[in-house]
């Protein structure tokens, strides 16, 4: 509310009062607003100073009481089917705890929503037809206990699910958050690593309209709801991207913030009021906003308050005070809350059982109807929800409702559960409250008939996630015959071949329309501007403006049916378009192939939370680390040189991560992608490495694909001679490997194999599923892994050169029977040229020759003088710092 200054002339500001008073009766809240920013842009012009709108509004609701809609529901039966569903869920969790013991649950968050769920699956959450496709609903992560209780009752889930809630190991339970991945037919999308939600909800909402701007999608009233708590709000990937939201007009974006002014600990904002704090950051980032701060009771005060008293009182009370005295209770209440002779007033005449219903927004169905009612017909602008809730609701004041300890709240006396019964009115005898027995009404029980037609007239049940199979037809690898010939003398980073096989997909009728490259920025430091022209860079409104470029071939060329995602500078919300467009098969059912290019490290580094959650989500599509490795990205320095990341993404079950080398190796790699998740429909997502770094691309060797793909094959082979090692190297290290074979024979007559390793990683899956099949199988002949067939037969110790931390190699290293070296860039990165930063990590040629006269030594067939000659020859200090303490 704004300050004012005092009033010199009471009259006549009662007059200006007055006419917009009779302004809003006659013709309605929009045009007064319309002619009140018409004022404000007329004061302005005429100097008039300090107009800015405030933002931060009464704290009242948005929504008046003479503006709400009638209530279409049956309150009565909506009240019977939300009190049984709160009871399945305590019933739930605590039955989990008294018969299994420490998997433990949630009571309290989902007590604070319930409400909030109810209104929106009984009204307003479209769910999946044969006509139209569901609302997205991304579910608060801590509150699946009340999603799984309610499917119970819609006969999705049986009582023997939800008695082994969080336990799916050796019994038919169910996850213990929305995991799409352990529940592929329930959950849409993972919202438990807090924030993620709220980020992935922004972008999945433009992608929709990306979508739809492109003609893939038929334009629709499709919603995208985001349900998150008011201490999520904390993160930074909750508040990061709201003006992307206000920016691209996403007026098919709600956000609801379930304010319950906890967090797991205490208060959100204990000194402060969170609820004002949202309304000020969501406002001034372009936002609709609405809250819902008290139910229905407080309307009589409000309305009987014509000073505004009441409104002012409730403002100054921070949220420590509001929470202390919804605990305390209607004795601390009226002398807290109601502190003045004018307040006293209000509820002179009010009994102590009317001033304990008044109660707070978010567990008023009519108070919840009448924002989402606002917030779905709300055009041009996305809509957040305040929501004021009580942590623990109905849980019992005494021990839990409202309380700091709410959080950690697994259990409930005998006597909470007697007390919850009487509140909500459950038709529960003893024996079977205090067995916490699940609860179904008859299927022909009033409120049942109710929950299934409500659910009948807005379509499938929900959440749900329906994947129907659309194999596409991606090219064979002969359609990329010009750049497995290699580049001739030519030079050229495999990022510049990463831009021919997009130009090769882009004009394939099959799948052109379904590629989607992303970027951060950098587009044009990648080599890949020529998608500007070729495709357009999207934008929901075109291009606006001339770019000063135009009379360029390669212009910044913006279209709204533009296929280029260029974010701008940030790896989070490019990861979260990635996301939207790689489960864009089960969402929207249209496969897309999503291509998002970045700084390798930026990876698995900045996003690896997000890649986490897109495996979560049974994403399908390419991620390319861009000027990958430690030493290839030169003058750059620390931050800016990955030496980790293929490391990182060998932990993620469902990622093939692979380094390659050469033009034809990246080629195999993403057509194998390609027909691995577009044809064959595999959940499982490409991380493939990209070097900026150019040198002559040579042609295929015949017969290279099923190594590639398995992870390594032989490059070149030596003849056998009584001193032959192994050599192992990928991306751009293979070529100081092939230099490293060069000098071997050279000055030490030492033959060598090469061998192009493209994926550790994929090398040690193998292996370790091999080894887990002979450790539990029987004693009949196992398989030998792919790695131990390339070199148990081959004479020699083992050395292994990457661009990456030594533990990479190092992933093979339980596999292999022969003496092993490996070389890496472990350490901190540094700027210089790419030949002094292989010196200093001990990468280059000469390094690797002396890692192979060491091995040779180990094995007994060299003397180690050869090691201190060759150390000499090449220049090597062996006295200089270790890079990994340097």
């Amino acid at each position: 509310m704004t300050k004012l200054r005092s009033d010199n002339d009471p009259v006549e500001t009662k007059e200006w009062l007055d006419a917009l008073a009779s302004l809003i009766k006659q013709e309605g809240k929009e045009r007064a607003q319309y002619i009140l920013d018409c004022l404000l842009n007329a004061a302005e012009k005429q100097g008039v100073s300090g107009l800015s709108q405030p933002l931060v509004t009464p704290y009242c609701n948005t929504i008046a009481k003479d503006a709400e809609p009638a209530y279409p529901g049956d309150v009565a039966q909506e009240a019977k089917l939300e009190a049984t569903i709160r009871w399945n869920a305590i019933a739930m969790v605590v039955k989990t705890k008294k018969e299994v013991g420490g998997v433990g649950g949630h009571l309290s968050s989902f007590a604070s929503i319930a409400t909030l769920y109810e209104v929106g699956l009984n009204h307003f959450f479209h769910g999946e037809t044969k006509n139209q496709l569901s609302d997205l609903i991304y579910f608060q992560g801590h509150s699946s206990e009340g999603n799984y209780a309610r499917a119970y009752l819609e006969g999705r889930l049986t009582e023997e699910e939800l008695t082994n809630f969080r336990q799916e190991i050796e019994v038919d339970g169910l996850s213990s958050y929305p995991h799409p991945y352990l529940m592929p037919t329930f959950w849409q999308f993972a919202t438990v690593s807090l924030g993620l939600g709220l980020l992935q909800g922004i972008y999945q909402a433009r992608f929709l309209k990306y979508l739809e701007n492109r003609g893939l999608l038929q334009p629709s009233d499709r919603k995208v709801w985001v349900f998150c708590g008011d201490g999520e709000m904390d993160e930074v990937d909750s508040v990061g991207a709201l003006t992307v939201a206000s920016r691209e007009n996403l007026d098919n974006l709600i956000f609801v913030v379930n304010c319950n002014l906890q967090r797991l600990d205490g208060l959100v904002r204990s000194n402060h009021k969170i609820v004002q704090e949202l309304e000020s950051l969501f406002r001034g980032a372009g936002w609709n906003v609405i809250k819902v701060l008290w139910n229905s009771h407080w309307d009589k005060l409000f309305a009987k308050d014509k000073s505004g008293a009441l409104v002012k009182r409730l403002t100054e009370c921070v949220d420590g005070d509001l929470q202390t005295a919804y605990v305390r209770g209607v004795e601390y209440t009226r002398e807290f809350i109601f502190n003045t002779e004018e307040l006293k007033a209000l509820i002179a005449d009010w009994s102590d059982e009317e001033i304990a219903e008044l109660n707070r927004g978010a567990h008023d169905p009519v108070k919840v109807y009448a924002a989402y009612s606002s917030a779905v017909n709300h055009k041009n602008q996305p809509t957040v929800i305040l929501a004021q809730g009580v942590k623990g609701y109905g849980l019992g004041t005494k021990t839990t409702e409202g309380r700091n300890v709410a959080h950690n709240q697994l259990d409930m006396a005998d006597e909470d559960l007697k007390a919850f019964r009487t509140r909500f009115d459950l038709p529960l005898t003893d024996e079977q409250l205090l067995s916490l027995s699940f609860y179904k009404p008859k299927k022909d029980s009033p409120e049942m008939q109710y929950l299934f037609a409500q659910r009948e007239k807005l379509g499938g049940f929900l959440p749900a996630r329906i994947v129907t199979s659309m194999p596409l037809k991606v090219p064979d690898l002969a359609a990329f015959d010009a750049i497995l010939q290699g580049s001739a003398d030519r030079t050229m980073s495999t990022t510049m071949v990463l831009g021919r096989i997009l130009n090769v997909l882009l004009k394939d009728k099959n799948i052109a329309e379904r590629i989607v490259p992303i970027f951060s920025d950098e587009v044009r430091t990648f080599g890949l501007e020529a998608l500007f022209r070729q495709v357009g860079i999207y934008s929901s409104i075109g291009q606006l403006y001339t770019p000063e470029d135009k009379e360029q071939f390669l212009y910044y060329n913006e279209t709204k049916n533009g296929q280029v995602l260029e974010e701008g500078i940030t790896e989070a919300g490019c990861m979260s378009s990635w996301i939207a467009a790689a489960t864009s098969y089960a969402t929207n059912k249209v496969p897309m192939i999503p291509f998002f290019t970045y700084y390798s490290m930026f990876g698995f580094q900045r996003v690896g939370d997000l890649i986490w959650a897109a495996s979560d989500m049974r994403a399908r599509g390419f991620l390319i680390g861009a000027t990958a490795g430690r030493t290839t990205l030169e003058g750059e320095g620390l931050q800016h040189q990955d030496g980790s990341s293929l490391l990182t993404a060998s932990t993620f079950p469902s990622c093939r991560a692979y380094d390659p080398t050469f033009g034809y190796e990246m080629t195999v790699i993403i057509q194998h992608g390609l027909k691995d998740m577009f044809a064959d429909e595999n959940d499982v997502i490409y991380y493939i490495m990209a070097m900026n770094e150019r040198y002559a691309q040579p042609a295929m060797p015949k017969g290279a694909e099923v190594g590639i793909i398995k992870g390594m094959y032989l490059l070149q082979e030596g003849a056998e001679s009584k001193q032959k090692v192994q050599l192992l190297g990928s991306g751009t290290i293979l070529n100081e490997v092939i230099a490293a074979s060069e000098l071997l024979q050279k000055d030490f007559n030492i033959s060598s194999d090469v061998w192009s390793v493209t994926s550790f990683g994929e090398l040690r899956r193998e292996a370790a599923d091999l080894e887990r099949a002979a450790m539990f199988g029987d004693n009949k002949k196992q398989p030998v892994s792919y790695v131990n067939q390339c070199l148990d037969q081959r004479s020699g110790p083992v050395i292994a050169a990457t661009d990456y931390v030594r533990a990479y190699a190092d992933l093979i290293r339980p596999y292999l029977k022969q003496t092993y070296v490996t070389l890496g860039t472990d350490g901190y990165g540094r700027s210089d040229t790419r030949e002094k930063l292989r010196r200093f990590f001990e990468v280059d040629r000469y390094h690797i020759v002396v890692a192979a006269l060491y091995a040779l030594v180990k094995e007994g067939v060299m003397e180690a003088s050869q090691i201190a000659l060759a150390m000499k020859k090449y220049g090597i200090d062996p006295k200089k710092p270790n890079p990994v303490k340097s």
